[in-house]
C-alpha cells in the first residue's frame, strides 16, 4: 500500500491534533520547498531519512519499443533517492 498525500494529512491531524485545513496548508508548503529546491538542482537532505539528488543523463543512443527503431535520447535532468543508514537499518530490523 502506498503512502499518500492524503495519508499523510491525515497522520498529522491524528498526531498534532490540528485543524484538517491547517495540516494541508502544512504538507503543500513542504511539497512547494522540496520542489523548488530541485528544481534548483539543489539537494534535499534529511538527517535520518535520506538525500534526494538532482543529476543530469547524458544524451544517448535508445530504441522506441512500439517500432524498434534506434532513436538518441536527448539529456535530462532525473531525480534520485538515497537512503540514510539510519532508515536502511530501520528498515532491516537492525
Amino acid at each position: 500500500m502506498a503512502l499518500t498525500k492524503t495519508n499523510i494529512i491525515d497522520n498529522i491531524q491524528n498526531e498534532l491534533d490540528l485543524p484538517r485545513k491547517k495540516c494541508v496548508e502544512i504538507v503543500e508548503i513542504l511539497i512547494e520547498i522540496i520542489k523548488r529546491t530541485l528544481e534548483n538542482s539543489d539537494e534535499v537532505l534529511v538527517s535520518g531519512f535520506g538525500k534526494f539528488c538532482v543529476t543530469e543523463k547524458k544524451a544517448r543512443k535508445g530504441r522506441n519499443p512500439a517500432t524498434g527503431k534506434d532513436m538518441m535520447l536527448e539529456k535530462r535532468k532525473v531525480i534520485t533517492f538515497k537512503c540514510s543508514s539510519v532508515l536502511r537499518n530501520y528498515i532491516s530490523g537492525q
